[in-house]
């Protein structure tokens, strides 16, 4: 059950991370990179839909 908990926890910090990289290059805002980390996985499918 450790494992588990430890791959999950892995993967949302992985997706905040990503959301906040992608957020920042593409609106160059520190405040939308820090929006964009809190919604994490969210805004790294809406930006895989929108582009």
């Amino acid at each position: 059950m450790s494992k588990k908990k430890e791959i999950v926890k892995n993967g949302i910090s992985f997706g905040t991370c990503l959301a906040m990289v992608i957020s920042f290059t593409t609106w160059k805002s520190i405040f939308w990179a820090i929006v964009h980390g809190i919604f994490g996985w969210l805004y790294v499918i809406y930006y895989i839909i929108r582009y």
